[in-house]
């Protein structure tokens, strides 16, 4: 591509009669420029404070200039004076389009400048193009002042489209180049925006809110449309995508340009960011895309994330990006009833949000104010599922909780019957996969009676799984609630592995009714356990023809799991293998 200066002061060598006449002798004037766009075309400048003086026929002038010939205004496009891109093809030079003359300095005559040529003169066809482009910069810079007018003209290099074999590489070539661009775009705020050429036809071909924006009922007619709520990085990816299918995102931009493909729905794009965002979830950004996830309404992606909490919790909760997180994220992931750590743990995360919360919000990180600003999230923390010691250390000397609160969970914990508390008492289970079952009776009697003594039955399974609870039978006499404490004792060692000191409803009927450990306690393969409970109720129903052995086989994988019950020694209520209570085990594998 060639570009040519011409600099008109009271030296200029060609006489402005030899110019009149149409004399072709400004080549002495001349400079040979090259530059580094596609094709010998310069790639645009997108700054929206300088002139877009590539590929569209662009004019830089320190003075007047002649309105019939040119115009003052850089910006390009077909209502600013026939400067655009279109009319700078049309004057390229070759064999059968002799070259034309753009701008005439100030009182020059039209005829006179279409004398102007991008020839070098015989003087300095010698000169590197590297040595040519120096110069003009130069040139440009050491302009005076005055009324002589300097006139930089980029032409576009003349048949493109040969060089392009298919309908996608003619597209690729315009994208962010001002050749036949019909619109720019303003985006970004402050100093970072970026002035961005575009095409009003391929923007309408590959979005619908384009489409509308330049098409429809309220179709806008500027020509320079600013976007400051846009990334300029993710615009541009985005563009790059629209002219070319071709995806360009990275950890940096993927939000933002995720955020941009959404404004201009561009689904295709919108699948792209996210997929980078699941192969790119870790346990350290899962709050953080979590939060971008539901702001952009995008639940798969939300779901994978809440997911990887369940799976790494503690990580996820040490990252640094979890006190950032909006107060409804915090709320949607105390909810779950999958997360994997100790609920004392949970506590103390929860007052590292609010203080960073209280911050946010510019309120001292006293114990009002934390309760303040948690809000409903204090209710999800499951309080009774910490043991004494850790409620007594922690949540009751914290001062977020009333005396009132902290007095109620202090009685639960130590007296039977436990009365209300107003947080919940269900267990979390971190266990992924489908809940499983087993029932050891195959028939329900009634009148099963209760005078402090533990109902216990040893078994043993032939692989590891993890129990959750246990159903037990209830009362025959109709809706009652009952009492219970639950464990799981090691048979050699005698150590309780897991237990629940709670109490459950029943209806009255046949039915086993759930009660849970706080935490799921894993069992070994062919290791004796004991299973035991110690009910306060009234006689309940029980099981009889019991089975020794019961295998339980995944529906989906195949894979079976035997449990092996046998008596257990010592005194068991009457519970054995043949009849009694704890009729069902509930496990995860």
């Amino acid at each position: 591509m060639r570009c040519c200066v011409c600099l008109f002061t009271q030296s200029l060598e060609c006489s402005p009669s030899k110019m009149a006449a149409g004399e072709s002798n400004s080549r002495s004037s001349c400079l040979n420029l090259s530059n580094s766009g596609p094709l010998g075309n310069a790639p645009p400048s997108n700054s929206a404070h300088s002139s877009p003086a590539s590929n569209g026929g662009v004019v830089v002038a320190a003075g007047g200039m002649n309105r019939g010939a040119g115009n003052a205004n850089p910006r390009t496009g077909p209502e600013n004076g026939g400067g655009g891109a279109e009319s700078a093809v049309r004057s390229t030079p070759s064999a059968h389009n002799p070259p034309r003359q753009s701008v005439c300095p100030s009182g020059a005559t039209s005829g006179a400048a279409s004398n102007m040529t991008a020839t070098p003169s015989s003087s300095s066809t010698s000169s590197s193009s590297s040595s040519a482009s120096s110069d003009a910069s130069a040139a440009v810079a050491s302009l005076p002042s005055s009324p002589a007018s300097v006139l930089v003209y980029r032409e576009p290099v003349y048949n493109w489209q040969a060089t392009k074999s298919t309908v996608k590489e003619r597209f690729a070539f315009l994208f962010n180049n001002e050749v036949l661009s019909d619109v720019h775009f303003l985006v970004g705020k402050g100093m970072g925006v970026q002035r961005i050429p575009a095409h009003r036809f391929a923007l309408a071909v590959g979005s619908a809110v384009f489409d509308a924006m330049f098409n429809g009922g309220m179709a806008t007619t500027s020509t320079e449309i600013e976007l400051p709520d846009v990334e300029p990085a993710a615009f541009l990816a985005l563009l790059k995508f629209l002219y070319s299918d071709e995806v360009q995102i990275g950890p940096e931009t993927v939000m933002t340009t995720l955020y941009s493909a959404k404004k201009y729905a561009v689904p295709a794009l919108e699948a792209h960011c996210v997929e980078f965002l699941k192969k790119n979830l870790r346990a350290d950004n899962a709050f953080m895309l979590l939060t971008q996830a539901r702001l952009f309404d995008e639940p798969q992606l939300a779901s994978l994330c809440l997911e990887n909490i369940d799976k790494n919790t503690a990580d996820a909760l040490a990252a640094e990006g979890f006190t950032d997180v909006d107060l409804d994220t915090l709320v949607a992931v105390l909810e779950r009833d999958t997360l994997g750590l100790r609920e004392v743990r949970l506590f103390g995360a929860a007052v590292r949000w609010a203080e960073a919360e209280a911050q946010r919000q510019q309120l001292q990180p006293t114990p009002e104010n934390k309760r303040r600003v948690l809000g409903k999230a204090l209710s999800l923390i499951r309080f009774p599922l910490m043991t004494i010691e850790e409620f007594a250390a922690g949540p009751a000397q914290s001062g977020i909780l009333t005396d009132r609160e902290v007095v109620s969970l202090f009685l639960h914990f130590t007296v039977n019957p436990k009365p209300h508390v107003e947080f919940i008492d269900r267990p979390r289970c971190c266990l992924r996969g489908k809940e499983c079952s087993i029932t050891r009776f195959s028939q329900v009697e009634s009148r099963w009676g209760y005078s402090g003594t533990s109902d216990r039955i040893r078994f043993s399974v032939n692989r590891r799984i993890f129990v959750v609870g246990f159903g037990l039978y209830g009362s025959i006499h109709g809706p009652t609630d009952y009492q219970v404490n639950i464990q799981i004792i090691h048979t050699d060692s005698n150590t309780v592995l897991g237990q629940n000191d709670t109490g459950f409803s029943c209806d009255g009927t046949a039915s086993t009714f759930r009660v849970m450990f706080k935490e799921p306690v894993e069992i070994l393969p062919s290791v004796n356990y004991i299973a035991c409970a110690t009910l306060k109720g009234p006689d309940s129903h029980y099981g009889t023809k019991g089975m020794r052995k019961v295998t339980h086989e995944a529906p989906a994988t195949g894979t079976k799991t035997c449990f092996t019950f046998c008596y257990a020694a010592g005194n068991n209520n009457g519970t054995s293998v043949e009849d009694g209570q704890i009729p069902e085990v509930i496990f995860y594998t």
